[in-house]
C-alpha cells in the first residue's frame, strides 16, 4: 500500500467522517491531521499552499499528492472494492445518490446542522435566517425522497451497501442535531440507519 493516506480534517464534519467510515468498513488505515474549521486554520497561507487552495476539507493526501472532496476520496479508497457494484448501471446509480448527497442533501441537511449547533440560531445573519425555511423545506424532501426510496430495499444502489450509502449516512444519522428535522418520521430512513450501524467495521462519527 506504501504510505498511508492522511486525512486532512475536522472530526465532525460528516464530510470527513465519511472518509473515516469508508476506510473502516475496509480496514484501510489511514493518518488524521485534525484543523479546527471555527479558528480558520484551513484558510491560513500554509493550508491554502500546501494543502487545499480552496480552503477546504477533507482533504485524503495520497503519497505527496492531495485530492479534495469527501466523495472523490471516498472512491479512491473503494475503488475496485465491494462498496461499488460491478454492474454498470448499478455503479452509476451509485454516483447518483452521490451527487443528490452533495447537491441536494448536504447543502440542506448539513448545513442547517452545522447553523444551529456550531453557530447558533442567535448568532445567524440576517440572509442566513432568511434561508431557514427554504433549507428546511428542500432538507425535508431529501429526507422524504430517501425514506419512499428505502421502502422497498435495504440499501440506495444495488443489493448491497456501496459508497451511496455512505456517503448520504453521515449527515443524515446525525441530522436532528439541528433541531429542524425529526428522524422519527421517516422509518425506513431508521431502518436503513440501523442497517448501516450493524455492518462489520463500523465507526462512530468523532
Amino acid at each position: 500500500m506504501g504510505d498511508r493516506p492522511i486525512l486532512h480534517e475536522y472530526a465532525a464534519s460528516g464530510n470527513c467522517y465519511k472518509i473515516r467510515l469508508t476506510a473502516a468498513l475496509l480496514e484501510y488505515p489511514i493518518e488524521r491531521r485534525e484543523y479546527d474549521i471555527m479558528k480558520g486554520e484551513t484558510r491560513t497561507p500554509d493550508f491554502l499552499a500546501n494543502v487545499n487552495a480552496n480552503g477546504r476539507i477533507p482533504v485524503l493526501q495520497v503519497e505527496g499528492r492531495f485530492l479534495p472532496e469527501s466523495n472523490a476520496a471516498c472512491f479512491w479508497l473503494a475503488d475496485g472494492t465491494h462498496l461499488v457494484p460491478h454492474d454498470r448501471f448499478e455503479r452509476a446509480d451509485m454516483l447518483h445518490w452521490m451527487f443528490f448527497e452533495q447537491y441536494n442533501h448536504e447543502p440542506n441537511v448539513a448545513t442547517l446542522r452545522f447553523w444551529m449547533k456550531w453557530i447558533g440560531a442567535d448568532n445567524l445573519s440576517d440572509a442566513q435566517r432568511m434561508q431557514l425555511p427554504l433549507k428546511q423545506a428542500a432538507g425535508v424532501a431529501a429526507l422524504k425522497l430517501m425514506d419512499e426510496h428505502l421502502e422497498s430495499r435495504d440499501w440506495l444502489a444495488g443489493q448491497n451497501l456501496s459508497l451511496a450509502d455512505i456517503a448520504l449516512y453521515a449527515y443524515t444519522h446525525v441530522a436532528e442535531e439541528g433541531g429542524l428535522f425529526a428522524l422519527s418520521d421517516y422509518p425506513a430512513l431508521q431502518r436503513w440507519i440501523a442497517r448501516v450501524e450493524a455492518e462489520p467495521g463500523y465507526i462512530r462519527m468523532g
